[in-house]
């Protein structure tokens, strides 16, 4: 399995990450307990899940992690548009960050369904 480093889907959701830190570096002192920490852990929940299920070593815990990565991808886009619907984020910040969410969560569907056809491949029959 290659390093996680070396995933283009990571590399997408550890740019997102960071992004994230920088629009929630402006919102006010009082979201701090709130969406602040909200979006920053879904943010980092997702390129998290994807290095995390690299290093189980096997298909099947990394499509699991995956799917865990995605969901967060998906809690993020919620947590954007509630930020953006409050005023917290301008239209095109949102705009911009939901279309970088949405890619990741697009670009880890295809590796799911990748590792879902590789773990349902039948073995071959090994004669006694």
């Amino acid at each position: 399995m290659p390093d996680f480093r070396d995933l283009v889907v990571w590399g997408a959701a550890h740019r997102l990450g960071l992004r994230i830190y920088e629009l929630t570096d402006r919102f006010p002192r009082s979201e701090v307990f709130g969406l602040t920490s909200q979006l920053r852990r879904a943010a980092t929940s997702v390129a998290s899940n994807i290095a995390e299920g690299n290093g189980r070593g096997s298909d099947r815990e990394f499509r699991r992690f995956l799917l865990i990565a995605r969901a967060s991808a998906h809690e993020l886009m919620s947590q954007l548009l509630f930020a953006r619907d409050r005023g917290l984020l301008t239209p095109e910040d949102a705009h911009t960050a939901l279309g970088h969410a949405e890619s990741v969560a697009r670009m880890l569907s295809g590796l799911i369904t990748a590792i879902n056809k590789r773990v349902a491949k039948p073995k071959p029959d090994h004669p006694l």
